[in-house]
């Protein structure tokens, strides 16, 4: 069933003695009567290919001279008629339903259109193309048109054509001149080309195209996927980076959706049926693996928490097995990671904030301002936000100095008095110095009664030498004591063994060493017990080697380890650590090779999570939003946006309030 020279890598295989009429009898009797066996149906028909449904059609016609589907359709309901129903169709007339489905009547279903079109073969399309004149004596693409526009409607076409090149011998020169087109006719340009994406996404073949976004990245230091999202709108950019998700990896694209089809209350079920319809013969054991390693669930459990009756068991025989019996990393995610750390590696990132230096700054002015705001009955919030959140940190330091000499007093201790609450602690954090601030959220998480592990984590793993050794002077300063021996008290074992070297402030600063390189990946892989020939070094020896690697290496030596351990073991090191390491040692080494691959994505995850659900985690949100606002905040924004299909000025917006809100908001800098 797999094309000449490829691995099957469908769940649903042709049914070993296959008898077509003996199959019909076996239905015809189960719908025979008073009700109908459904169980006795759907264990037929899910265990047979789709070949071999369509030959059962034609053998129940013959025996019985009646239509197995319209028989099918008036026994059984609902979502499972639906699913079973698809399955008895070819392929190319079960694509045709679909699409006639979602134009028809009034509205049209543009994530199905988007969905099928940018996801099939050429020769996919050729079948569809001709099933849908044949179901429906229709000309697809001319109802296409007529029921969609603009660039939307001209992308359609062009996919519609099935002319995509299959040629896997690229080109250097075109992918440098494809990548540099893009650029140009997109960030480069007052405005947008969208003529040039059009045909470059339409027309080249999917291995063109992947190099042609790795050069695009390597020139412009951003991934595709973000310039298609600043420079495309509405569905002609939904239908751009479904294209592009398809080209990196059509596994991964239909793992996406499927996830998000069961995520959350309700369910998708049109979208779910169509997609484990038609990928059980094409490559649902390579969607099983991308889904289990990208949400850390398998497939085959999410679909039976989200599903009930005759309608789940269908889709779990469908599905064809459940990953999380096996609980390991599997070939293809091990290629998707190694290809994210070697983008790591090449990624010209240019860190931006979204605070900048006030232009005409007048720190006298200011310090007015503030004042004014605070005297009297009653308190200008709006005013405090506006000046404050609109200067650099350094300018707030000039404030404080200006409003001493002008008033005699302390701004910070009349802001404490007149603010209260989660505005207070923004407006107050933002007063201090990025080292005086850091150096509180610590003593914060050291102090009384228990210790906040997240908190030293997140700062601890995440910060630069530079910062580090800020942070140590400001912790001297402020509470008279070392914050190494703060740490010390604080932690134990192995986890107090990490935060103490991160606390030294001593991670090199080269570049790679591949021959170290593949040195550290040995250890790493010895340490996590994933090496195949086993070390002379005792276990404690391993793991203080596995500590001072991952604690002391450089950024760019870190991301060659973890790339050479990926081709040493077939494991991705944040999953090998996940795996095999508990408690706060797991998270704080997580928090360091998340650091390592996209500090800013894991600030993104992190501003999610204390947001998402029931509740505000307002002191991470509070915390991340000050502390990066001047360093990175506008490429967190950008990871969000990939990450969670949402902006992040959208969720803060949603998820707090009033003059809170707005100071987070100004800090967030605008909406994406």
């Amino acid at each position: 069933m797999a094309p000449k020279g490829k691995v099957y890598r469908g769940s649903v295989k042709d049914f070993p003695g296959f008898d077509a009429s003996q199959d019909a009898e076996a239905l015809y009797n189960a719908m025979k009567g008073f009700g109908s066996d459904k169980e006795a149906i759907l264990d037929l028909i899910t265990s047979r290919s789709n070949k071999q449904r369509v030959e059962i059609c034609q053998a129940y016609k013959s025996l019985y001279g009646k239509d197995l589907i319209a028989d099918l359709k008036y026994e059984l309901t609902g979502k499972f008629e639906r699913l079973i129903v698809s399955l008895m169709r070819a392929p190319a007339y079960s694509d045709a339903k679909e699409i006639k489905d979602a134009i028809a009547g009034i509205g049209t279903d543009e994530k199905c259109l988007i969905e099928i079109l940018a996801s099939r073969t050429n020769e996919e399309i050729h079948n569809l193309v001709a099933a849908y004149k044949d179901a429906y004596e229709r000309d697809l693409e001319a109802d296409i048109v007529g029921d969609t526009s603009g660039h939307f409607k001209k992308m359609l076409v062009v996919l519609l054509q099935g002319t995509r090149e299959e040629d896997d011998v690229v080109s250097e020169d075109l992918v440098e001149q494809d990548a540099r087109e893009l650029l140009e006719a997109g960030e480069l340009k007052w405005g947008t080309d969208e003529a040039q994406f059009i045909y470059i996404l339409g027309r080249r073949s999917k291995q063109h195209l992947r190099l042609v976004f790795d050069e695009y990245l390597k020139i412009s230091g951003k991934p595709i996927e973000r310039s298609i999202r600043a420079e495309l709108s509405g569905d002609f950019e939904k239908l751009m980076l479904a294209v592009v998700k398809c080209v990196r990896s059509t596994a991964e694209y239909f793992a996406e959706r499927l996830y998000k089809a069961m995520k959350g209350l309700g369910t998708r079920d049109n979208t779910l049926i169509r997609i484990m319809v038609s990928r059980s013969e094409i490559d649902m054991l390579d969607i099983r693996e991308v889904f289990r390693t990208k949400y850390e669930k398998s497939l085959y459990n999410m679909i039976k928490e989200d599903t009930s009756g005759e309608y789940k068991k269908a889709l779990l025989k469908l599905c064809g097995g459940d990953d999380d019996a096996a609980g390991e990393f599997f070939p293809e995610a091990a290629q998707v990671a190694y290809r994210m750390w070697e983008l790591s590696a090449v990624a010209k990132v240019e860190l931006r904030g979204t605070i900048q230096p006030a232009g005409s700054f007048n720190d006298d002015g200011d310090a007015q301002v503030l004042r004014k705001a605070m005297k009297g009955l009653g308190t200008d919030e709006g005013a405090i936000i506006d000046v404050l959140t609109q200067r650099s940190n350094a300018q707030r330091q000039q404030i404080l100095k200006a409003y001493k000499a002008h008033y005699g007093r302390d701004l910070m201790a009349d802001l404490k008095s007149e603010l209260s609450g989660s505005l207070a602690k923004l407006i107050l954090g933002l007063m201090l110095t990025p080292a005086q601030y850091d150096a509180k959220q610590l003593r914060k998480a050291v102090e009384g009664a228990g210790t906040d592990e997240s908190v030293l984590i997140e700062i601890m793993a995440t910060r630069n030498n530079q910062e580090i050794r800020a942070i140590n002077e400001a912790y001297q300063q402020a509470y008279n004591k070392r914050l190494e021996d703060d740490l010390s008290s604080d932690t134990s074992g192995h986890f107090k063994r990490i935060l103490v070297s991160l606390a030294l402030g001593n991670r090199d600063e080269g570049p790679e060493n591949l021959t170290q390189a593949h040195e550290d990946a040995k250890v790493v892989a010895e340490t996590l017990k994933l090496a195949d020939v086993s070390s002379n070094d005792s276990s404690d020896s391993l793991e203080t080697r596995f500590l001072s690697i991952l604690c002391t290496r450089s950024y760019p030596h870190l991301r060659r380890v973890f790339q050479e351990f990926i081709k040493m073991t077939n494991h991705d090191v944040e999953h090998a650590i996940r795996k095999r390491m508990s408690g706060d040692v797991r998270e704080a080494f997580i928090a360091i090779v998340r650091s390592v691959k996209n500090k800013p994505a894991f600030f993104a995850d992190k501003l999610y999570k204390s947001m998402k659900g029931a509740g505000t985690d307002e002191r991470t949100l509070t915390r991340i939003m000050i502390s990066r606002s001047e360093i990175d905040l506008l490429n967190i924004r950008g990871e969000f946006i990939d990450l969670f299909d949402k902006s992040l000025h959208h969720m803060i917006e949603k998820d707090t309030s009033g003059d809170y809100r707005k100071a987070l908001l100004a800090l967030c800098g605008g909406e994406d």
